[in-house]
């Protein structure tokens, strides 16, 4: 199994950017996905997660209105929006994968991604 996270880079504050995140080795359409960030110093935190089909999505309440998630389960690849990016949105992205539903604590998940370092300069 593997899900290889890109999109990350260094960005102003107020600018976009756009994570992707490619799954192999898994029924990508039957695993819930999201995205979890850690920033230096600091825990790991949820962001966002996306159901199979992307009817329902749920976001951190830091991220709510800036940031989008959503799949495409023909390209086996879960996407991550950035709007308005804010300094503390600094961290490293991991998409990870899920039968069940999403600890948003990060607990028991069943697959992890490498991450991708987002740097936004303010």
């Amino acid at each position: 199994v593997q899900l290889q996270a890109s999109g990350g880079g260094l960005v102003q504050a107020g600018g976009s950017l756009r994570l992707s995140c490619a799954a192999s080795g898994i029924t990508f359409s039957r695993y819930r996905m999201g995205w979890f960030r850690q920033a230096p110093g600091k825990e790991r935190e949820f962001v966002a997660a996306i159901h199979w089909r992307g009817a329902s999505t749920y976001y951190a309440d830091t991220v709510k209105g800036r940031f989008t998630v959503s799949r495409d389960n023909a390209k086996n690849t879960v996407y991550l929006q950035m709007n308005d990016l804010k300094s503390e949105d600094t961290a490293v992205y991991y998409c990870a994968a899920n039968w069940d539903e999403l600890d948003p604590r990060g607990y028991g998940i069943d697959y992890w991604g490498k991450g991708t370092l987002v740097t936004v300069s303010s």
